[in-house]
């Protein structure tokens, strides 16, 4: 018995220089973007470290330091607001996507689907039905003539 051969997906087709291009490109572009992420955290560990240092040191004016990082504090709750404002107008819009193009589509898809089961139910009793009986009458026949010794086993 021989085995069943996997099917062969046929290979893609060569790219293009085009396409060459662009994916090194953003290949390049990935790179650069790690790069820089990985600096800027070296970079603030640096900053926080030095800060650190000059902070422990006996002679720092602790309370100019300390009301610049309030003011900072305080900045970055504005923005976390403005971004919480622009958060809350997305997920209206996503509602009102919901309710305004996906709620009519499901309402379209029912409607379907009661149609085919209508239909289903239409081609069962009017098709399927009368061609059960038929061989059901048939069958019988056939076993009365088997019986009365007409038509051989």
């Amino acid at each position: 018995m021989a085995l069943p051969q996997p099917e062969q997906q046929p290979a893609p087709p060569p790219l293009t220089p085009e396409q060459l291009t662009a994916i090194k490109e953003a290949e390049r572009k990935q790179k650069v973007i790690i790069a820089s992420v990985i600096a800027a955290v070296v970079l603030i560990l640096a900053l926080l470290g030095v800060a650190i240092y000059f902070l422990l040191q006996p002679d720092t004016p602790t309370d100019k330091i300390r009301d610049v990082f309030i003011i900072v504090v305080a900045l970055e709750t504005l923005v976390i607001g403005v971004a919480l404002i622009v958060l809350i107008i997305q997920l209206a819009s996503l509602i009102n996507l919901l309710q305004n193009e996906v709620r009519p589509i499901l309402q379209a898809t029912s409607e379907t689907v009661n149609t085919l089961r209508g239909t289903a139910e239409f081609l069962g009793e009017n098709v399927v039905e009368p061609v059960v009986k038929l061989n059901g009458y048939l069958a019988g026949l056939k076993r009365m003539l088997e019986l009365l010794g007409i038509k051989p086993k």
